[in-house]
Formats: structure tokens, sequence, C-alpha cells
């Protein structure tokens, strides 16, 4: 599974491509099933139902059939070319909150109470809902295949940046701000403790059950839900324990989206408590960092960092990336000639990049 100490292998001075990202088609309908087997998220469920239509609208959204751009979902695959194994996915959603499915939250703030007669002061955490009918970008669906996860590859850091390298390559089709939604500390049932303790007390419905409702309808959370403020103190301890919590399978992408400049904006999810983490897309570092760089061969000399290389396609799969050794330098890039045929990209020609570090 391509775990050993050198990810690249050169055969006869030329690369040899294990590993590429596209955008999906329609028979990757089962295998982005396998993967979220490993997640089953409202963006990417393990529902064999659900992930045609994630699939179909991904292909109208890449070609343009779907006209307006706040309105498509774009879903990336990491494949092993030598298997031919999907063994990561990741996705971008044009706009998170419009008239038909808002964007709904839980702002959470602190309420000072202080009695001078009996001189006590308290801090409340109070959880208000929210909505938003024009919302962020959002990105999601990030899941990699566990028998692939820290190898020399580093194939989860590929299919995670190839989304703001795409939101480069597109920017107007985007928000001005992106927000990723973290999963909070789950019991290994998957229990809620948020949700145990206020969404099923308004609705009477399970997790799971509400999560599977409000991937297509979020009506009944506007009609349901408390208008009013909770105060996060009245709350068993454990639901008060995952409020903007990172549980453990996420903590690496919250480091990794600190990094890059996204921040908790002390909103949460309101059906687990899972941190909202947003940022300016003009500021994203790696938004920044991906750009448009003459293709130029690699002779004669290592590359001390990769790239991802990346080109639009007129068909299907309409998108396709590949991690290589390359040196970026100003409007130029260098990489083995056989990295840009892979991607039909000719020397001298201008393909998108971004470095890897």
């Amino acid at each position: 599974m391509g775990t050993g100490h050198d990810p690249y292998r050169y055969g006869e001075d030329v690369l040899t491509i294990q590993y590429e990202i596209r955008g999906v088609v329609d028979s990757d309908a089962e295998p982005l099933l396998s993967l979220a087997e490993h997640l089953n998220s409202v963006n990417l469920p393990h529902d064999p139902t659900a992930m045609a239509p994630i699939v179909s609208r991904s292909n109208a959204s890449f070609s343009g059939e779907i006209a307006e751009p706040p309105k498509r979902n774009y879903v990336f695959v990491l494949n092993d070319l030598e298997t031919g194994a999907a063994v990561g996915t990741s996705m971008i959603l044009g706009q998170l909150g419009t008239r038909d499915a808002p964007y709904i939250y839980f702002s959470v703030r602190e309420e000072e109470r202080y009695s001078a007669t009996l001189d006590r002061h308290f801090r409340h955490p109070v959880l208000s809902i929210g909505y938003s009918f024009d919302g962020p970008t959002e990105i999601g669906g990030l899941v990699m295949h566990p028998d692939y996860r820290r190898t020399a590859h580093r194939l989860g850091m590929q299919i995670s940046y190839v989304r703001f390298l795409f939101i480069a390559m597109h920017r107007e089709w985007f928000q001005n701000f992106v927000l990723a939604e973290l999963l909070p500390p789950l019991e290994k049932d998957g229990t809620s403790h948020l949700w145990e303790a206020v969404g099923r007390k308004f609705t009477n419905m399970d997790y799971r059950e509400a999560d599977r409702l409000s991937r297509e309808n979020k009506e009944f959370i506007r009609g349901l839900f408390p208008f009013g403020d909770i105060y996060a103190s009245l709350l068993p301890p454990a639901a008060q324990g995952v409020i903007g919590q990172v549980g453990p399978d996420t903590r690496g992408v919250e480091k990794l989206l600190r990094r890059i400049g996204f921040r908790y904006v002390n909103r949460v999810d309101p059906f687990d408590g899972g941190p909202h983490f947003v940022a300016p897309t003009s500021e994203i570092t790696l938004v920044q960092a991906a750009k448009q760089r003459k293709a130029i061969a690699l002779e004669g000399k290592e590359a001390p960092h990769r790239a991802l290389i990346a080109t639009s396609l007129p068909s299907k799969p309409w998108f396709r990336a590949i991690a290589t050794p390359a040196i970026c330098t100003g409007n130029t890039i260098s990489a083995a000639e056989s990295a840009f045929d892979h991607l039909g990209v000719t020397l001298g020609q201008d393909v998108w990049s971004l470095p890897l570090r």
C-alpha cells in the first residue's frame, strides 16, 4: 500500500505515479460508501440511497450543469492507481445556507451574573440558535482509509489540501468565508451527549434519525428547537463537556486548520456541539500559495519538496491532480516531465500548483 520510506519511484528516469486525485464519477458511489463507513457524517453518509445523489450532484457541479455556483458541491476521490482502490475523499460545498436549507448553529457566549447581597459571581455558558440564509463555503467529508494513514506519501494532506487548490483555481465560485465543522467527542456507539440533553427533548428523535432527516430537510429544526437561550449550566456535565470540543479523531485536522488561518468562531453544531472554524477565503494561506505556474522539466537536480499540480478537464472526471517532487520558484514549477504528461500538460504551459510543506 505504498508505506515504504521512498514515496516516489523512478524507472529509467520516468516518475511512477501511484496516487491520483480526481472528481468523482458514477462508478465511485460504492467505493465512497465504503469510505463513509469510517466517518458517516451528514456530508458523507454511510447510506446507499444517499450516496448516488451526492455523486450525481458533484458531476453536475464540476460540469457546470448546476448553473449557480452556491448550489454546487464538489467531491474529490484519492485513488491508489496500483490497486484501483479509493483510499480517501473530501468535498467542498459551494455555500452553506440557502433559503431552502439555512445554515443552522448554536452561538456560544458567556453571561456573567453577580449578586452584591450574596457576594456571589457566576459565569454561565449560553447557547442561542442562529440561522443564516447566505452562509460561507464549507469544506467537509474528509475521510482517509485507515490502512493508508501515516504513510510516507502523506495522503491525508493531499486530499485535504486539494480543496484549497480548487478554490484558488475558481475563486469566483466560492464565498468570502470558508467554514469547517469538526466532530466533537462522541461515544463509541455514536451517541451525542448534547443531542440527548437538548435535541431529543425537543424532537423526540434519536441522533441518527435526526441526522438522516437533516440531510434533506431542516424544517423540523426551525419548527421544534427552542428560540430562546439555553443555559448550558443546566445541562448534564457530559453534555456541557462536549460543547465546542474537538474529538480525538479530528485533533490533527484542527491543528492543520489553525495553521492555515482558521479560527473557532464560538459557534457549534446544534446536534452534537462540534465546533465551527472559519477563515476569510482570501486569507487562507493555502489559497494564497496556489497559483498558475509555467511547467518546466526538472533535470539534473533534486526537488526538496513536493507540490500538488492540477488541471481542469472538459469531460469526466472534470478535474485531476497529483502530488509530485517539484521546485516552485516565482511563476515557474519544475517537475518530472512524466508528471506533467500524466495530467496532459505540455512543457511551457501554465499549470495550477500548490507547494506541499
